[in-house]
């Protein structure tokens, strides 16, 4: 029997007859729902990230038709998601627009190999408070730097510049009435976020983020507020794919750092997000390998075209599964609308206020912070909590590529402090110890069994151990017990022997010139 169009959207043990055209009215209503909570997102980070707000609608044109239509999870959307603007944005303040695309591309070709080599697996062996801390800490810069997008204000630079700079901006915002009103907008587009899932009813005919976006809107056209809005292009005007001189710039070792962290970024809030949203429905589970590569391959477009990084957007997926996808059909469909808005609407695009998305991405980053979860994990694993904490910090600090080194260094001697667990056993001691011993036993060497893991992080414990013996007797020190030694601990603790034997040697002999 001939496949019908339905069927290729099915997974495995897909349905036909009625039940397939129930299968794809679900879909059709679940993609109008994600279309519209990705309009105001797809926006929203694009112009945070400092491109033409349609280079956001070109990713998730592409992720809803190539990486949607692609194996690997069911029912995961994709899109340019908040997780990367930061980095983003510190791309193209540095390379420029232009150069956006190679890195994209590049990205996308590593994870296209990653998955072919069958390692997108192993992004699942990534600590969660790694990626809870990275999530926490573009989080708190993406705030940061809204926070001056709310006031229609030019934001700093680099996270730290954004924070030291807020009392500033409060005093300019005090005294602009324009400010004030742009402000105005941005917190009551942050309040019906936050107070829209409470009507029910509502909430059900229209996603929160788009209700956001079109009461705020409508209140500044209405006013006719003197405030920002969104700079529009045509949607060929904005690609700008890559030429010779943009792949030029690999060459340098900052190009390098960025392409890398694109890729570990998107790739790991690509997994984890699968992984969220397998625990959300019932169906095929997600498989990670083809996962990675279709992400792949929408990045490697998206380069081509000159558009944003992609991801995997929890807020999409979860509004998918919500509206009762069954298949791939429903994302592939949501990138179809998003295309037909980008070309027949572009206008409607022009009329959106800056602070309004500006309040979209504030309450999109403050998300991104794992508020319920550290208090509970500090209780249980505090040294995760502090991994967490750290990784955060050191991206405001510093910037999103050296803060997520820094909190996989911090995981890794962490792993090694806590499995490097290394016990000293000596045998020997009695006989040279107590009035009863016998002649000659202070003469007879100490047996001392090490045995465990003995690494470097293990090293000052265990010399403090081996100092704590008796400083006249010699040491024979026997490592058969270890499991593992590493080289830096090997050398230390021979040394350390022989300095010790020595020394035993030169004052016995000394003594036995001293007459009695």
């Amino acid at each position: 029997m001939r496949n019908s169009l339905l069927d290729r959207f099915r997974g495995a043990g897909g349905t036909s007859g009625s039940s397939g055209a129930k299968t794809f009215r679900a879909d059709f209503t679940a993609s109008l729902v994600v279309f519209l909570v990705a309009v105001p997102l797809c926006v929203g980070v694009a112009v945070a990230s400092g491109v033409p707000a349609e280079l956001g609608l070109i990713t998730g044109i592409v992720g809803g038709l190539v990486t949607g239509f692609l194996p690997g999870s069911s029912l995961q959307v994709s899109g340019p998601a908040a997780g990367l603007t930061v980095l983003v944005y510190e791309a193209v303040e540095q390379y420029g627009v232009a150069a956006l695309g190679v890195l994209v591309l590049i990205s996308g070709l590593l994870q296209l190999a990653m998955g072919a080599l069958g390692l997108g697996r192993w992004f699942r062996a990534i600590s969660v408070a790694v990626v809870q801390g990275m999530l926490a800490g573009i989080g708190l810069v993406l705030i940061a730097g809204q926070l001056y997008a709310l006031a229609d204000a030019k934001a700093p630079s680099s996270g730290l510049d954004k924070i030291f700079g807020i009392p500033e901006l409060i005093g300019d915002v005090a005294g602009s009435g324009d400010a004030l009103k742009a402000l105005a907008v941005g917190v009551g587009t942050i309040a019906v976020l936050v107070l829209w899932p409470r009507f029910r009813q509502g909430a059900k005919v229209l996603p929160a983020p788009l209700a956001a976006v079109a009461l705020a809107t409508g209140a500044t056209a209405i006013f006719d507020l003197p405030i920002a809005r969104v700079e529009v292009k045509g949607l060929l005007d904005a690609i700008q794919p890559p030429g010779g001189s943009e792949f030029q710039a690999l060459a340098e070792v900052g190009v390098i750092g960025t392409v890398l962290a694109f890729t570990l970024i998107a790739s790991a809030e690509s997994l984890f997000s699968a992984a969220a949203v397998d625990r959300l429905h019932d169906g095929p589970r997600t498989d990670y390998d083809k996962e990675l590569m279709a992400q792949g391959a929408g990045n490697a477009v998206c380069g081509v075209l000159g558009a944003l990084p992609m991801t995997a957007v929890i807020v999409r997926s979860a509004a998918n599964v919500q509206a009762g996808a069954k298949t791939k059909a429903s994302r592939v469909l949501h990138g179809v609308w998003l295309l037909v808005f980008a070309v027949l609407f572009p206008s409607a695009l022009g009329i959106i206020p800056v602070a309004t998305l500006a309040g979209v991405l504030v309450y999109s980053g403050w998300k991104l912070i794992p508020t319920k979860d550290l208090v509970p994990l500090w209780r249980s694993h505090r040294g995760e909590a502090i991994i967490l904490v750290v990784t955060a910090g050191a991206i405001v600090i510093t910037n999103m590529f050296e803060g997520v080194i820094i909190g996989l260094l911090m995981a890794v001697a962490k792993t090694a402090w806590e499995t490097s667990h290394v016990h000293v056993e000596v045998s020997g001691r009695e006989n040279g110890d107590g009035a009863d011993a016998g002649a000659g036993a202070v003469d007879k060497p100490l047996h001392v069994r090490v045995r465990g893991n003995a690494t470097f992080l293990r090293l000052p414990k265990l010399l403090d151990e081996l100092e704590g013996l008796p400083r006249e007797r010699e040491i024979e020190l026997d490592l058969t017990g270890l499991r593992h030694v590493d080289h830096a601990c090997e050398m230390a603790l021979a040394t350390w022997t022989e300095r010790h034997n020595a020394v035993v040697k030169r004052d016995a002999a000394l003594d036995e010139r001293v007459p009695a």
